[in-house]
């Protein structure tokens, strides 16, 4: 999965949210969250899974969903 993509899917999914509370409502730092946003780095898989029920979203959708990948209906 490109970096990129999931760095949009999590700025999307913060919407008008700030930074600071989404990292505090998750207990991550502010940097990390900032990181993974920037596309500098993935999270650990507990943190995918906590980003996913905090956006009330599946993993999948988030970090693995490739729509170059997906097939045509």
């Amino acid at each position: 999965m490109n970096k990129d993509l999931i760095a949009k899917r999590l700025v999307d999914l913060r919407d008008n949210r700030s930074r600071e509370k989404v990292a505090n409502d998750l207990n991550i730092s502010i940097s990390a969250l900032q990181m993974y946003e920037n596309g500098q780095r993935v999270p650990r898989d507990e943190i995918k899974i906590k980003i996913a029920r905090y956006y009330d979203e599946s993993v999948q959708n988030i970090f693995f969903k490739d729509p170059e990948h997906e097939l045509c209906s």
